[in-house]
């Protein structure tokens, strides 16, 4: 890792605040953060100036160093910027998914004991919902310009013993989410990982659709340009009929987003990249969730752009495997090799296992969280006592290093005996060309245990039925594994990742009876 190539030197000891003199220290005037609302630009330069009016501002409001303040916002700049603020001024940032349900907000906010929350006025109004219930609920702060303005006071460097950072909760498909405590140097080597396994240089300029909320959006994009020291692009949120149109306008070289973005994509036929694009774009990066080998196929067939898969946790401040940029061998249907941590398939007791056979995928590195916010059995269960994190991944690595996720540890598929991974359906489906999503799932059955259903979301103006996508998927995958029913839906449920909720589905699907080719 050299200067030229953008990256900045490692430094085991550095924080976000390290990190961000030294970026306005050394490249004051590169742009850093582009508003396609407004026109705006932020250098690095303004970006230790507003950082620090953030993190002076917040400690007007009488919140200690150490304390939890939240974020509730829409993407944006102004959003990258609290947040990192937050983490310059020695707080501890904590993600609130305003889609995540009253509940689960109110849970989160009282959970992380947070003094603070800075919101928009749209954040703000479905807060005053989420937290009426609570005692003591904290403030809510809509930042103006002010807050970003220059402000007398200094921010301090912090000790080496104050390390926490970010506090983010997992999805909780089953029970209460789980806060993930990282600390700076967890959020930077995040940041790092995705630099070096990406190339990303100062000349880069990236493309940020995935919410801030998420660990993808957050540690990926906005902590990975800021290590590379590019530029990054922020819209307020995803959009197919602008996708194309904002990359050529800012001449952006790469994008991360979820499959289903991608599958969205693949199937507009309106909105296509024009010439343009395609001499300044260099990837496509896909995460969060596995990628169908067949619309990775049909995607690359058609735009001409390589994808890189890759895969990440909340609990490892995002990318932990990935694939090689071309020229490197990409590996279809492989979220790739290991990037800035050691990787390892594990058997039950954790031990490694010989290369090809299937286990759970283990993590080790300066990524990996501290723990978990006031569960200590959740942490011993996730963290082994040498450093190696449980991910719940099934996989298995080839001899070349590559890891290929088969499932998930709680998602396995026991009918009558025998393991059927979700993954080995949603890929038939997804083998016809009208499938934008697809998703398998079990199904309590007195004669098998468990029985395999799915549900797709069809494309508009498509007639293909129950019966044609299952016997498709009987050739391509067997009976025993072909599901027995086939649901309709208008849209698949997702986690604030946008990974698809299989549990969800089932729970939906369970309690309903519904005719063939419809709910």
């Amino acid at each position: 890792m050299t200067e030229s190539s953008g990256l900045l030197q490692e430094d085991p000891q550095e924080t976000i605040f390290d990190l961000i003199n030294r970026r306005a220290a050394e490249t004051p005037s590169a742009i850093y953060l582009m508003d396609p609302e407004t026109g705006d630009a932020t250098t690095f330069a303004d970006l230790k100036q507003q950082v620090s009016a953030v993190a002076v501002n917040i400690r007007a409001q009488g919140i200690r160093p150490g304390d939890s303040v939240a974020y509730a916002l829409t993407n944006s700049p102004k959003t990258a910027i609290l947040i990192l603020g937050i983490v310059y001024g020695g707080y501890l940032a904590t993600a609130i998914n305003l889609v995540a349900g009253s509940e689960t907000i109110a849970y989160v906010v009282e959970h992380s004991e947070t003094s603070l929350i800075l919101a928009d006025e749209a954040g703000k109004s479905i807060l005053e919902k989420a937290l009426h219930q609570l005692d003591g609920t904290p403030p809510i702060l809509v930042p103006d310009s002010h807050f970003f303005a220059a402000v007398e006071g200094e921010i301090p460097a912090r000790q080496t013993d104050e390390i926490l950072g970010l506090l983010m909760y997992t999805s909780g498909t089953t029970g209460q989410p789980k806060g993930v405590l990282l600390s700076h140097g967890n959020l930077i080597s995040g940041g790092r990982n995705t630099a070096q396994a990406h190339r990303l240089a100062a000349t880069d300029c990236g493309l940020c659709i995935l919410p801030l909320y998420h660990i993808n959006g957050l540690c990926v994009s906005v902590l990975g340009t800021l290590v590379s020291g590019g530029s990054l692009v922020i819209p307020p949120k995803f959009s197919v009929t602008t996708f194309w149109a904002l990359i050529e306008q800012y001449r952006c070289t790469w994008f991360s987003v979820v499959p289903t973005q991608i599958s969205y994509l693949l199937h507009d036929e309106a909105s296509l990249p024009s010439p343009a694009v395609l001499t300044t774009l260099r990837f496509c990066r896909s995460a969060s969730a596995p990628l169908s080998p067949e619309v990775q196929t049909a995607f690359e067939n058609r735009f001409g752009i390589p994808i890189v898969e890759t895969m990440g946790l909340t609990e490892t401040a995002a990318q932990i495997l990935s694939n090689p940029l071309p020229p490197g061998i990409r590996k279809i249907g492989s979220a790739g090799m290991g990037f800035g941590n050691e990787i390892r398939i594990g058997d039950i007791k954790q031990q490694e296992m010989a290369r090809g056979d299937e286990g759970e995928v283990l993590v080790r590195g300066p990524n990996v969280m501290q723990r978990y916010l006031k569960n200590k059995t959740a942490t011993s269960e996730a963290l082994t006592a040498d450093g190696w994190l449980r991910s719940g991944d099934l996989g298995r690595m080839d001899a070349d290093g590559y890891v290929f996720i088969t499932g998930r540890l709680k998602e396995l598929i026991i009918k009558g005996g025998e393991n059927i991974a979700p993954r080995e359906i949603d890929e038939a489906l997804y083998g016809h060309p009208d499938i934008v999503e697809a998703a398998a799932f079990s199904i309590k059955c007195a004669r098998y245990g468990e029985t395999v259903e799915a549900a797709v979301m069809r494309c508009e103006g498509s007639s293909v039925t129950e019966d044609e996508l299952i016997e498709m998927c009987k050739s391509r995958i067997g009976a025993f594994k072909a599901p027995d029913r086939i649901h309709f839906l208008t849209e698949l449920p997702k986690g604030p990742s946008g990974k698809i909720q299989r549990i969800k589905i089932a729970e939906l699907v369970a309690n309903k009876t519904p005719p063939k080719n419809s709910l």
